[in-house]
């Protein structure tokens, strides 16, 4: 027998779908069969396409931003610990079942067509960016010095997860290279 599929199921299948196959992909028969279930199934759990796409970015917003968040947050006591934690986190080994390391780079892209996901992407953006520069203001910069230093270390995070897709980058050791320096006074 078969088990019934929850949401979550079929929010990370239509993450595979749109790593794979672009914002396109997200349709709920192409899913439904790649999870070889029928597409009332996918009825069960949401209205319509549009009704999943905005799960998806909700989802996202959660597992991908606040999720993360609260784990760093509980897992370091000081600014400095909190900002390594994060660079481990953020470039762990992706996880498959939402398409693996082209995840986010999907979404951005979704994001330059879709205005719901360009939405979604600066809210995220904005929030990631925002705990970054606390923890450098934690750390005794400046407005201006923590505000600079998040934006390159967020901006060093998005390229070299599109540079390690390549061969070119190693996010996992460039990363916490980049954060030392911007650690430096």
């Amino acid at each position: 027998m078969k088990q019934r599929l929850s949401p979550t199921d079929w929010i990370q299948a239509a993450f595979r779908a749109l790593t794979t196959g672009g914002p396109q992909a997200i349709r709920a028969e192409s899913i439904a069969r790649a999870l070889k279930v029928s597409k009332g199934s996918f009825y069960w759990h949401f209205k319509d396409v549009p009704a999943l796409k905005q799960a998806m970015l909700d989802h996202w917003q959660q597992v991908a931003t606040q999720d993360v968040i609260d784990l760093v947050e509980s897992g370091a006591s000081d600014a400095k610990a909190r900002l390594q934690l994060l660079m481990h986190v953020s470039t762990a080994l992706p996880n498959d079942a939402y398409g693996g390391d082209l995840a986010e780079a999907a979404i951005r892209d979704w994001a330059r067509y879709d205005p719901d996901a360009a939405n979604a992407v600066k809210t995220i953006d904005g929030k990631r960016l925002a705990f970054v520069e606390t923890q450098f203001r934690a750390l005794g910069l400046n407005p201006q010095q923590s505000k600079q230093r998040a934006t390159i270390l967020y901006a060093a995070l998005i390229g070299l997860h599109q540079l390690s897709h390549h061969g070119l980058a190693e996010p996992a050791s460039d990363l916490p290279a980049l954060l030392d320096h911007l650690l430096k006074p």
